[in-house]
């Protein structure tokens, strides 16, 4: 199989067995986050169409929402050309960051600093 330019799904995952995912709202295309999934987690989220990942912190995995109720429901999914990267659009159901913001990526670097976007 040509992982490259087939048409099978055949996810490249790293050393510790994961894949970089990110997700951006379907509507406004604002990139909302950037987190890891297993094979577990991409299984869950292409069976459910919910966003699942695994948290390297806390080494388990998650769905995103199932505590916050912030779930993201995927519209599409995309993976790059050597399938070590996934692409997540989805519809937010509330803030995407734990801290409540609506984007993980709520501050820019400026001269050294962080300064709050909005």
């Amino acid at each position: 199989m040509d992982r490259e330019t087939g048409d099978s799904l055949d996810p490249k995952f790293d050393d510790k067995g994961l894949l970089t995912a990110i997700v951006t709202d379907r509507v406004s295309g604002d990139l909302l986050m950037v987190a890891h999934m297993n094979r577990e987690a991409l299984d869950l989220t292409l069976e459910t169409g919910i966003a699942h990942f695994w948290s390297r912190s806390r080494e388990t995995l998650w769905k995103k929402g199932e505590t916050s109720g912030n779930t993201l429901f995927v519209t599409e999914m995309r993976i790059d050309c050597d399938q070590d990267a996934l692409w997540l659009i989805a519809d937010p159901a509330g803030p995407a960051c734990h801290t409540g913001e609506r984007s993980c990526f709520y501050r820019r670097v400026d001269g050294g600093k962080l300064r709050r976007i909005s």
